[in-house]
């Protein structure tokens, strides 16, 4: 039996929706975990790396959210706040290195 084109054309159409709200849901758990470390950590360095996390999974959220939107400026939105979050994570290795007497 051979498949008609409209029916991958509807099987395609009718799974991206369903991916995103999959994207939607995993980053929401991720984020939900990442919260609980950010509180719970034991030291600097584990609230720290949470919170580089926190700002990964937002970038994700902001790339997802213009995948649903069809929103290409979110796109350089999420590309500075990676940036920033690159460098708030290289400025706390720097004070982490000065403060054990490396630097």
């Amino acid at each position: 039996m051979v498949l008609k084109n409209g029916y991958w054309r509807s099987l395609v159409d009718n799974s991206l929706p369903l991916a995103i709200h999959f994207a939607y849901l995993g980053l929401l758990l991720s984020l939900a975990m990442a919260f609980i470390r950010l509180v719970l950590g034991p030291a600097l360095a584990d609230r720290v790396v949470a919170l580089d996390l926190i700002s990964f999974i937002t970038i994700g959220f902001i790339v997802v959210y213009s995948l649903d939107s069809g929103q290409q400026t979110l796109l350089d939105i999420a590309l500075t706040l990676g940036l920033v979050a690159f460098l708030g994570t290289i400025a706390f290795a720097r004070f982490i290195a000065k403060r054990k007497g490396e630097l």
